[in-house]
């Protein structure tokens, strides 16, 4: 990555889909700073962490929808999501926030997904922190990214002062908007990514806009939390109305757009440890 791709001016930066954040991240790291990564994935993988971990269920991300999922979670003793199309007649528990709430206790679920899953496991590959944010927990991810910041400037970082003398380098947050995939397997932005991107992104300026200054947020960033202005007194229509929206209702999935609108709802942040997001209740204000 070149450094005018980096955002390596800002603490918060943002960009899509894996392999972009990947970038972003493995840039941070060699330079020495700590890196939180918070990806967005609102229709669904991220709302359905969310609905788990509250739940009080371990998440495991898995990358491939295929029979090595199986195998995956037999080897956990854990549950399996299915594709929803799966369950549609006989139930259980898929990539759906809804069915998830409706299948009572669960202790280890694991959640294939070709863009939240992957995102969160290339990721952590590359050093990152990561947590999975949502419309649900907004507010709470960006209370737990202020102490994930205040205690990582307190630690002083990997990198210590810069190989050349330079400053030390500053923790970075990079905001992963995970997007959705077209038939071709090429990356589609989805807007509500954004718009969860850009709800994090505001509440977390929110907080830090008179300690951090100018510098706080990439262009890209504050483009993020911009768009999430114009829509945040109607996110439910929003949602609803957009193209994944449209595509989960009209499937006959309304429940999970109306789950994914719960803004706010919880105080819950799934943090990835050792494979797995489980729940960390933030602590607000």
């Amino acid at each position: 990555m070149m450094p005018w791709h980096s955002q390596d001016r800002h603490v918060v930066r943002l960009d899509w889909g894996p392999g972009a954040a990947e970038d972003l991240t493995a840039y941070a790291v060699a330079a020495g700073s700590p890196v939180c990564a918070v990806v967005v994935d609102v229709l669904s993988f991220t709302t359905c962490v969310s609905v788990a971990v509250d739940a009080g269920t371990r998440v495991h991300p898995y990358r491939w929808k295929d029979a090595s999922a199986r195998t995956f979670a037999d080897g956990l003793g854990a549950t399996l999501a299915r594709p929803r199309s799966a369950t549609a007649v006989d139930g259980g528990v898929s990539l759906s926030p809804s069915s998830i709430r409706a299948a009572g206790p669960i202790g280890d679920l694991v959640l294939p997904s070709p863009n939240g899953s992957t995102t969160s496991a290339v990721l952590a590959g590359a050093g990152a922190d990561v947590v999975a944010a949502s419309l649900r927990n907004r507010s709470a991810v960006a209370a737990w990214l202020v102490d994930w910041l205040e205690s990582s400037r307190g630690s002083g970082g990997s990198g210590g002062s810069g190989g050349s003398g330079g400053p030390r380098a500053q923790p970075a947050v990079v905001v992963v908007p995970a997007g959705e995939r077209w038939p071709d397997g090429s990356l589609r932005p989805a807007v509500e990514d954004l718009w969860g991107a850009g709800a994090v992104i505001a509440a977390l300026a929110g907080r830090l806009e008179h300690r951090a200054g100018p510098l706080l947020l990439s262009p890209e960033a504050e483009a993020a939390g911009t768009t999430w202005l114009a829509v945040e007194d109607r996110i439910g229509e929003a949602l609803h109305a957009c193209a994944s929206g449209r595509e989960l209702v009209e499937q006959g999935w309304p429940d999970d757009v109306a789950v994914a609108a719960e803004l706010d709802a919880s105080d819950v942040v799934p943090v990835l440890t050792d494979g797995a997001f489980t729940g960390q209740v933030a602590k607000r204000d």
